[in-house]
């Protein structure tokens, strides 16, 4: 019953004061008779806590305030018996505050799944129940709908967004007779599935059975009040029980259960652990309890999922290749002319890649698309097409650098073909998040000693992703139960957090020990399965939480074994009769205050968490993160530049390339690293502890202009003598891959570092 703790509260609170009032105005007997009602109101609800806890196997903090009520009550000390009620209210009420955990009732999963399906009969198309839907039955799935049933491609290919159930953000293309599972988004045109399975047993089905029995198994929240009370409670109860033994005197022992009452539990541990919870609140992070709080606290194992939580979730342009006689920038162009008309997830990738570097789409017409094809128009009277390469079609041997690239970096391509020849190809892959290097490391700093990724996608790009970020481990293609065996597997050895955003990791964040949703593009699901929601779209807000979270069970444990041992201390001053009860109370509300007031320090900000930042670094971190993108066509200039130099028989070509690479250099790379230095880097530097921060990365700047000014000295060697020499080729060519290689680099380690800083 949610009121029955502020109403305890309430009570309690107006009997003391009323009490102590009527003392004053010396009326003894209606004063007594107050604070008896104060500790009486207490005595039944903590009698049904204390019962609640025993049916559980537990003797909880509560049994103790019990004892020392009854206890005042029988002896007659009303104002101690008062003073202990409001107490137990407090403790109480703080933590019903903290504790507000989410049911996972799984709407978003049972809202996502289909009711009905349309079933294909001759050239009849009707509406049935899902539950009508038999192994055998000609289905048909329509552009945007979720496929009903597991089954089989009957027909044309279907184009699918797995995502739901793999994370893999890209569309994958399923031809006739592959299997497909429910759950799933048709992404391309209408397709026929011939079911291969039931409602009830299909994939999609097995996933909400999954997250049930997950949540079910989850351990009950032990609070951290009660494991210290395993041995304070029975140590109580004995000096309490030698007390009277030894003197004779039942209110000695009422005065060692009083001061023995633990306060520091009851009061200081929620304190501590909802002051961590507004902490985390203020940073976007929803902690559904305190139990998930002090949970995180004690972490040691982290689980990750990868689309989506260790990388953005969204396909990005990672290169364009250009065919002789184009250049990159024209290559995409007209690959976001046709893709603009597109709904594909790659399709937007490419069209936001050519507007973030200028180049504004123009018109196309006749735009059509083939699912699992691509797209195709007329651009400027030709017939420009967008996505794969006819089958059978030769491929240029540009074209196989491009396909060897993409194998090697994990992408995906599209490519451009204009009058039926490709002429180019756009390389796209889903980028890891700038602030999940830091992320981790702050990790480990916090007390993490395992991150090991979960993923349902390919093992290539997650094996590449594990080495970069230093994981120590990577299971790849794993199915949602695959991810829940692995979870239990991890929890049997440390508490475990499971971080994911997608419908896939429900189940396996309801396993955890600690599940986390990444709220802010994630789905429903995941986060109402989840014990934590990071409502921001970064990862770095984890580390945020775990920081705060190992600071305020420190300050909790701080606050709760300090005052028991100033409990400690009374008791043996109460068991000599050296404390009467209604003194001991009022001693142990002393103890409370001070004990308070320690773990209020969970409220404050920790600067370990994260920089601060002056408003003017962080407008100076977001100006420069965006002229990033702005220069990406300029380390894609330098590094087409290099390979044009390695083509024979076309010197005038690659000479032009690396005047315009050095126009580029001159004019746009060069300011843009002279500005960092001397603008960015000492705003950042009084934030990261002084100029010697920035020292590393100041030394990257002056490498960059060393190679920029060779670059200039060749262009200017080859304009005297008319043409580049064959001697010059290969320096040159090792000054352009080189600086592209620095250029990439430097520009990953600013963003990790340094632009990962601001919100």
């Amino acid at each position: 019953m949610s009121w029955l703790e502020p109403a305890l509260l309430a009570v309690t609170a107006s009997a003391l004061t009323a009490g102590g009032v009527l003392r004053l105005l010396g009326d003894t007997v209606a004063a007594d008779l107050c604070w008896a009602l104060g500790a009486a109101s207490a005595v039944i609800p903590a009698v049904g806590w204390v019962l609640a806890a025993l049916r559980r196997g537990r003797a909880g903090v509560d049994l103790i305030a019990v004892l020392a009520l009854g206890g005042t009550l029988a002896v007659g000390e009303y104002l101690a018996g008062a003073l202990i009620g409001l107490m137990l209210a407090t403790g109480r009420t703080l933590e019903a505050a903290a504790q507000r955990r989410a049911s996972h009732d799984l709407r978003a999963l049972l809202a996502h799944a289909p009711r009905t399906a349309r079933r294909r009969s001759g050239a009849e198309v009707r509406q049935v129940p899902l539950a009508e839907v038999a192994v055998g039955d000609l289905l048909v799935v329509g552009a945007g709908e979720v496929v009903p049933v597991d089954g089989q491609v009957v027909g044309p290919a279907a184009v699918l967004d797995e995502s739901v159930l793999t994370g893999e953000s890209a569309p994958v293309e399923r031809v006739s007779g592959q299997t497909v599972r429910s759950g799933v988004v048709n992404a391309g045109g209408a397709f026929d599935l011939r079911a291969t399975a039931t409602e009830q047993d299909s994939a999609y089905a097995g996933i909400v059975r999954l997250a049930r029995q997950a949540g079910a198994e989850a351990a009950p929240v032990v609070r951290l009040a009660d494991r210290y009370a395993a041995w304070f409670l029975p140590l109580s109860v004995a000096v309490a029980g030698l007390a009277w033994l030894f003197s004779g005197s039942a209110v000695r022992a009422v005065a060692v259960l009083v001061v023995a009452t633990p306060c520091p539990l009851l009061l200081a541990a929620p304190v501590a652990i909802v002051s961590g919870l507004s902490r985390a609140s203020r940073l976007g992070v929803v902690v559904r309890d305190g139990g998930a709080l002090e949970r995180l606290g004690r972490a040691r194992t982290l689980l990750l999922d990868k689309t989506g939580t260790l990388t953005g979730g969204r396909p990005r342009v990672l290169d364009v290749t250009a065919g002789p006689g184009w250049k990159p920038a024209e290559v995409l162009r007209l690959a976001a002319t046709v893709d603009q008309y597109s709904p594909h997830v790659l399709a937007h990738a490419i069209v936001d890649a050519a507007r973030e570097r200028g180049l504004e789409p123009s018109a196309a017409t006749d735009v059509s698309e083939e699912a699992g094809r691509g797209a195709h128009g007329v651009v400027e009277g030709r017939r420009t097409t967008v996505g794969r390469l006819e089958p059978g079609a030769p491929v240029p041997d540009w074209a196989r650098a491009a396909e060897n690239r993409a194998l090697l970096d994990g992408a995906a391509v599209a490519w451009l073909t204009v009058d039926g020849g490709p002429v180019g190809a756009v390389l796209l892959r889903d980028p890891l998040r700038h602030d999940a290097p830091r992320a981790l490391r702050r990790l480990r700093t916090a007390g993490i000693e395992r991150i090991v990724m979960l993923t349902g996608d390919r093992p290539e790009p997650a094996r590449e992703i594990a080495a970069v970020l230093g994981l120590d481990g990577v299971r790849a293609e794993l199915t949602p139960a695959d991810k829940v065996a692995e979870v239990r597997a991890e929890r049997e050895h440390a508490v475990t957090v499971m971080v994911g955003d997608g419908v896939n990791d429900a189940p396996a964040l309801a396993a955890a020990d600690v599940g986390v949703a990444m709220g802010a593009r994630g789905s429903t699901a995941s986060s109402e399965a989840a014990d934590i929601v990071l409502t921001t779209d970064r990862v770095d807000r984890l580390a945020d939480a775990t920081s705060i979270a190992v600071r305020a069970r420190r300050i909790a444990v701080q606050s709760a074994l300090g005052g028991m041992l100033l409990s400690l201390a009374a008791m043996g001053a109460a068991a000599v009769g050296l404390l009467p009860p209604a003194a001991g109370a009022l001693l142990q509300e002393g103890i409370d205050v001070a004990v308070i007031l320690n773990a209020l320090r969970a409220l404050r900000v920790d600067q370990g968490v994260r920089p601060a930042l002056e408003p003017a670094a962080e407008a100076l971190i977001h100006r420069f993160a965006a002229e990033h993108e702005d220069l990406q066509d300029v380390l894609q200039a330098v590094r087409d530049a290099a390979a044009r130099l390695s083509v024979p028989g076309r010197d005038a070509q690659a000479l032009e390339s690396v005047r315009e690479v050095n126009r580029l250099l001159t004019e746009r790379l060069l300011p843009h690293e002279y500005a960092e230095e001397h603008q960015l880097y000492p705003a950042l530097g009084p934030a990261l502890g002084g100029p010697e921060a920035t020292a590393t990365m100041s030394r990257a700047h002056a490498e960059i202009e060393r190679l920029s000014g060779r670059v200039a000295t060749h262009v200017a060697l080859a304009e005297a003598q008319g043409a580049l020499k064959p001697e010059q080729l290969e320096d040159l060519r090792a000054c352009l891959y080189g600086l592209h290689t620095v250029l990439r680099l430097h520009f990953t380690q600013e963003e990790e570092n340094y632009f990962s800083l601001a919100p």
